[in-house]
């Protein structure tokens, strides 16, 4: 059988992760954990970690795109005070915002194709 091998190089850019580090400094949170886009809003699927002193970190790996996401921390939900942008949600409240970029090769690409026209 034969391969169509511009669709699976699509496929597997589709499924390009990027790394993504989180940080959060709260000298008296039990817990906190990431909620967003992401993950559905889901508060329990990304945990932060605990490297003491009130210090919390994640690490995990997303697509290149934009997300909304915000911390819940103690069952509170805040946006991330870290987060370089944010937008209002229904609630009331704020999103942070998390822009995922593509790979470096990706966009020198781009770059060029709009460099050509």
């Amino acid at each position: 059988m034969k391969q169509n091998h511009s669709h699976d190089q699509t496929r597997s850019a589709s499924r390009h992760l990027e790394p993504v580090y989180f940080e959060f400094i709260h000298s008296t949170a039990g817990a906190v954990c990431l909620a967003g886009t992401f993950n559905e809003w889901n508060p329990n699927s990304k945990p932060m970690h605990s490297t003491g002193d009130g210090h919390w970190l994640n690490e995990t790996a997303l697509p290149p795109g934009t997300y909304e996401y915000c911390l819940v921390v103690d069952g509170h939900w805040m946006p991330d005070p870290r987060a370089a942008d944010s937008v209002a949600n229904p609630f009331g409240g704020r999103n942070s915002l998390l822009v995922v970029p593509g790979s470096p090769g990706a966009a020198e690409a781009k770059a060029a194709k709009n460099l050509s026209r």
